[in-house]
């Protein structure tokens, strides 16, 4: 048997205090719920192609190396959670239309250890599920009194914070962010280094978990003005620390060498002037004249830097896809890449400290839902009811994180209003996974009353699991609504779904389809510093079989069918990159009889937009708006910017 794993360790100890009473009560409510069946209290599905009912309890066991007598605590956590998260609610019919799909994926908890940090997304997701269960139910009694519950929730996640005068005595100032952060948020900083020695510290930081002391830092910004064990020269040390793997490995600007330097959304992780000699002009005072600092003999070249004890800064930190970029003075100076499970949805708040003077602290771009209240066109964006007697042509099943509320709203007032979604014959669903913050999941709900469009998943949103939510797609195209084709996309990328459509009719192939940007000759990345790093262990082969870009690609029903069957008898490969698991399930199925056809769609466009899209990626909820727009006024696909 393998050695126990730290994740493991911290359920131990998570759950060890309370197991003799929690078992003592699960045994009890176990019982009951076996005497006492409550599949027939809740909502059956009149769209399940099988027959079975997604929301009813079911008996959960162990994974097989879990079923030893020696670890029973661990045996317990993982029903403790089963029970937590599919135990019998008190939901109404609307709001079990969101759980769609989660006591589908209930087979989750048995193979919770087949992806990085799967046992730890579906333990918080235990806690986050019951506060927000907590909170639902004391809202419902709210409203027999007065409305005040709802009325005090109001603006909880602000579009920006601002503070003046943020010094504090002790020189360690905290801005809690409630909502985390998102692409396009921000940090500025203004302040002073001072002190004895001026080096400060920012610190982006998550949730602790409970019985954890500390929160994990997602971003550590070291400035050290005088330099520290490794140099003497002033030097900006960035890193990330977990109570699970203490600190990671440290990113310096300037870098030991220069071909550490590598991009994080096209930019330098260091920028090349810092630590360079500074050319820069000075004014000698004894003869009036202006002279080349190198230029003066006996006085030292001064090399750049950001950072100067004694003078004013304005520093911002912005998030981008890939990593948190720092701007100084306007000037671009580090980037930093996300680190597994360290993400900036995460981030709950900003620590400052050290030998700084704060003069003002600003968060803006921060993530925040519509008010509905105020929302016109309400009705016109509400999702189109299921109905057993419409056939669904395409199912389109969309990536988006919790706090991603504008993105979720861009897609609602653009592609979701074609035609063919507004008639129901083809069906978006949103697949979002559980916050730690429950002020985040509240929202959440309370959108996916509101739109009806939203499937929550049961585990809390990671990067490494994403595949978990290509299969809940192909669960929801396959067995709530029975769809010709299933379709995967996300929250930033902009379909043209009418040419999606127009595509798949002149293919003409309903059995055996991938259709997407196939690519048919790529490599594992073997670099522990890439977002994309496969270890042999995950992927030995020196290839992987053809694979369809993740901004879109499209599935006939037998292969989106065929991955769910698979699931269930334990026979599909959970992979971490979503597109390339559903190559790799296509091609195993290939193996086994299954005629394939790869579809080739050059004009999905991975990476921005080009004019003649069929999909362009990595669009922001204003060009989202714009390229509509242009579709409306000039029936072309044209990219935004262009005259």
């Amino acid at each position: 048997m393998k050695a126990e794993t730290p994740h493991l360790t911290r359920m131990k100890k998570w759950y060890g205090g309370a197991l003799v009473s929690s078992l003592f009560m699960l045994l009890l409510l176990r019982y009951g719920f076996m005497k006492n069946p409550v599949e027939e209290s809740y909502l059956m599905n009149p769209f399940s192609s099988n027959g079975t009912n997604p929301l009813e309890w079911v008996r959960f066991t162990a994974p097989p190396a879990l079923q030893n007598p020696g670890n029973a605590s661990q045996v317990i956590s993982i029903d403790a959670i089963a029970f937590s998260l599919f135990a019998l609610r008190n939901l109404s019919k609307g709001e079990q239309q969101s759980l769609l799909t989660w006591n589908l994926l209930k087979n989750l908890i048995n193979h919770s250890h087949a992806l990085p940090n799967g046992v730890e997304a579906i333990k918080e997701a235990g806690s986050a599920w019951n506060s927000l269960m907590d909170s639902i139910e004391e809202e419902k009694l709210g409203y027999g009194n007065d409305n005040s519950s709802r009325k005090a929730k109001e603006k909880q996640c602000p579009h920006f914070l601002n503070k003046m005068n943020a010094t504090e005595p002790e020189s360690h100032y905290k801005v809690r962010v409630p909502c985390g952060l998102t692409q396009g948020s921000s940090i500025t900083i203004i302040g002073i280094p001072n002190g004895l020695l001026g080096d400060f510290r920012i610190d982006l930081t998550g949730e602790a978990l409970p019985g954890e002391p500390d929160p994990p830092i997602i971003l550590h910004y070291n400035v050290r003005l005088h330099g520290d064990k490794i140099t003497e020269d002033p030097v900006i040390v960035q890193n990330t620390w977990t109570i699970a793997h203490d600190w990671g490995e440290e990113v310096r600007c300037p870098p030991p060498t220069p071909e550490e330097n590598e991009k994080v959304d096209e930019l330098e992780q260091c920028n090349k002037l810092v630590g360079k000699d500074d050319n820069r002009t000075i004014r000698v005072h004894s003869h009036g004249l202006r002279l080349p600092l190198m230029g003066l003999q006996g006085v030292k070249p001064r090399r750049y830097f950001p950072f100067k004890q004694g003078s004013l800064f304005v520093a911002t930190l912005r998030v981008g896809p890939e990593g948190v970029q720092m701007t100084v003075d306007g000037k671009h100076v580090t980037s930093f890449a996300y680190r597994e499970t360290l993400e900036p949805w995460l981030v709950s708040e900003v620590r400052i400290s050290g030998d700084v003077k704060l003069i003002s602290v600003l968060a803006s771009g921060l993530p925040t839902s519509e008010d509905s209240d105020h929302t016109i066109d309400i009705e016109a964006l509400k999702s189109v009811p299921l109905s057993i007697q419409r056939p669904v042509d395409l199912f389109i099943g969309v990536f988006s994180t919790a706090n991603n509320f504008k993105r979720r709203m861009a897609v609602r007032r653009t592609w979701m209003q074609y035609p063919e979604v507004r008639s129901g014959t083809v069906v978006v669903r949103f697949f979002v996974g559980l916050h730690k913050n429950h002020i985040v999941n509240d929202e959440l709900w309370n959108e996916a009353r509101t739109y009806g469009d939203i499937q929550l998943m049961p585990f809390v949103d990671y990067y490494s699991l994403i595949t978990w939510k290509t299969l809940a797609i192909c669960i929801f195209g396959t067995e709530v609504v029975s769809a010709k084709f299933v379709m995967k996309t996300d929250d930033d990328a902009f379909v043209r779904l009418d040419e999606v459509m127009a595509s798949l009719s002149r293919i003409n192939v309903t059995h055996g389809l991938l259709y997407g940007l196939i690519n048919s000759d790529s490599q594992p990345h073997r670099s522990t510093d890439s977002k994309w790093f496969i270890s042999p262990e995950e992927w030995s082969e020196e290839k992987y079989p053809p694979w369809a870009h993740g901004p879109g690609y499209v599935v006939s029903h037998d292969i989106a069918k065929a991955v769910y069957k698979r699931f269930n008898e334990v026979r599909l490969k959970m992979f971490k990159l979503e597109d390339v698991a559903m190559g790799i399930w296509i091609a195993d199925m290939q193996k086994d009889g299954l005629e394939v056809h790869y579809e080739k769609e050059e004009r999905i466009f991975n990476e921005g937009c080009k004019d003649g899209y069929v999909i362009a990626h990595y669009q922001g909820p204003r060009e989202m708006m714009c390229l509509w727009q242009k579709l409306q006024e000039t029936k072309r696909a044209r990219c935004c910017g262009d005259p």
